[in-house]
């Protein structure tokens, strides 16, 4: 019996592990929750599976991880908040299954430093495929990772089409339910950006060998390609529940977690590349991804700063991504990396983020 401890549980990465442990009670017992705000629902989770451990907020959420014994906790958090409870969980010798990929790329060399080998598992689709494939050989035989991009609502569309774009077309993602800001990120194609950094560190895999493909059908999830010449890849239908039981279970698979491929049907996969052009969120996380430093941890604020002003009607669609790029090229980065260096510089880029929307108005 694997004790667990969910953060965001109330999010769509926790609600969906608590139906992979609300269908394997035999393999997982929830040992403590924690949600941002929802309070009632919070308390429900917590009465049908027995919880007594809760936490409200990131700060209540690294005290639960240092307070309660378990052997894996799931970070479900969205955004860089998380960054501080995936801190406490490596700090406590705790498995950590990861689907806050804002922690790792924020907080970067911190978290790697703080990571014993084998203690950080992958929940993101992509890079739990990259790690089920990688098993196929040895880092040194390793040429190559492609990391698969839906292309989202807006595949093929033009940068004057996107213009146009509202929220509710932003929040219409082809294959995944996911938040709010996760299923805009993926419409931007900064949610890719975010996975490539994440892959980078991951994997130390150099940002020339991280590739990525459109594959709209998403049921390739990520591919690594060998030396050799051999690509494998992992392919299931779209559904968060096999990577999170993954997650939860690293190394072992869990029964009957996912439905498989049908494989009596006619169905075809189609590849392409990724419009850069169009949607440059990529080309520019490679750029900030290779700075290092407090780089990435701008990016992503000023990413989310952009992406509350669109949903509130105060910023274009494309504008999201060209504000990242002026907060950017803005930054001047610290000596040093430490935590406090980093919330500075997420503190700066929220500022910055927030009055380059105000005077574009």
């Amino acid at each position: 019996m694997r004790r667990v401890i969910l953060l965001g549980s109330t999010g769509s990465i926790g609600t969906q592990a608590l139906d992979v442990v609300r269908a394997n009670p035999q393999r997982f017992q929830v040992v403590g929750l924690s949600a941002g705000s929802n309070r009632e629902m919070l308390a429900d989770q917590a009465r049908e599976f027995g919880v007594e451990h809760l936490a409200l907020g990131a700060e209540e959420s690294c005290q639960l991880v240092a307070d309660v014994e378990a052997d894996v906790v799931l970070n479900g958090i969205t955004g860089s908040v998380g960054l501080g409870p995936t801190l406490a969980t490596l700090k406590a010798g705790r498995c950590l299954a990861l689907a806050n990929k804002e922690s790792l790329i924020v907080g970067g060399a911190l978290v790697r430093r703080a990571a014993a080998p084998g203690q950080l598992v992958p929940v993101d689709s992509e890079h739990s495929a990259i790690a089920q494939a990688l098993r196929a050989g040895a880092p040194t035989e390793v040429a190559r990772l492609v990391v698969t991009a839906s292309g989202g609502p807006f595949r093929g569309w033009t940068h004057s089409e996107l213009e146009e774009v509202t929220p509710a077309q932003a929040l219409a993602h082809p294959t995944w339910r996911m938040g709010r800001v996760v299923t805009t990120n993926s419409a931007t194609m900064v949610n890719k950006g975010l996975e490539v950094i994440e892959a980078h560190l991951l994997f130390d895999v150099d940002y020339d060998n991280i590739e990525v493909v459109v594959h709209p059908q998403s049921v390739v999830h990520s591919m690594v390609e060998f030396v050799d010449g051999s690509t494998i890849a992992q392919a299931s239908p779209p559904d968060m529940r096999l990577p999170i039981s993954l997650g939860l279970g690293w190394p072992d698979r869990v029964p009957g977690v996912g439905r498989p491929l049908d494989w009596h049907q006619v169905t075809s996969w189609t590849f392409e590349p990724l419009d850069e052009q169009t949607f440059p969120a990529v080309a520019l996380a490679r750029q900030v991804g290779r700075a290092g430093g407090t780089y990435p941890a701008v990016y992503n604020a000023a990413n989310e700063q952009a992406v509350e002003a669109f949903h509130a009607g105060r910023l274009s669609f494309p504008g999201i991504v060209e504000t990242i790029q002026r907060v950017v090229e803005a930054h001047q980065p610290p000596a040093e990396l430490t935590l406090d260096s980093l919330a500075g510089a997420e503190q700066w880029a929220r500022r910055r983020a927030d009055e380059d929307i105000a005077a574009r108005r």
